[in-house]
């Protein structure tokens, strides 16, 4: 944004130091009348205005506005958009976080996080090494017990 645009002629050029310090006229739309008016209430530089809580409060209420009155598709896309943010992270919920852990496996030694999706006989052989030989269950049917492994 050009600066130059919304401050009046003999303020081209200034700093925003020197800006924030000029009075209210130094704005293009506010007249001397205005500038009376806003001095009835402590504001008389362009720093005061900004600094104006109800001013701010204003510009917050009408950017929130624009949120209201979403059409009903709007609605479910945001209702669907929470759910899903609820279920991916559950964390938020100690209790669903300990209801998730169904069993424990170990953990195999160094295993390439890009290849151990590859290698998985090869984790599970680690396992069972690792708990001597104990028969892991992985949430597959073994192949002697008629599954597909």
């Amino acid at each position: 944004m050009n600066i130059d645009s919304i401050v009046n002629q003999q303020f081209h050029g200034k700093s925003f130091s020197e800006l924030v310090k000029a009075p209210l006229t130094a704005l293009c739309g506010v007249n001397e009348q205005q500038a009376q008016a806003f001095a009835g209430i402590g504001v008389h530089t362009v720093g005061d205005l900004a600094n104006l809580q109800v001013l701010n409060y204003a510009i917050a209420i009408k950017a929130l506005s624009g949120c209201e009155g979403m059409s009903s598709k709007q609605q479910a896309e945001e209702g669907l958009l929470d759910d899903a943010v609820e279920m991916t992270f559950p964390a938020s919920d100690p209790i669903s976080v300990d209801a998730g852990i169904t069993r424990i496996e170990v953990a195999p030694d160094k295993v390439e996080a890009s290849t151990d999706h590859q290698h998985v006989q090869s984790i599970e052989a680690h396992n069972e090494e690792a708990l001597g030989n104990a028969a892991i269950r992985t949430g597959y049917l073994q192949k002697e017990e008629g599954g597909n492994r």
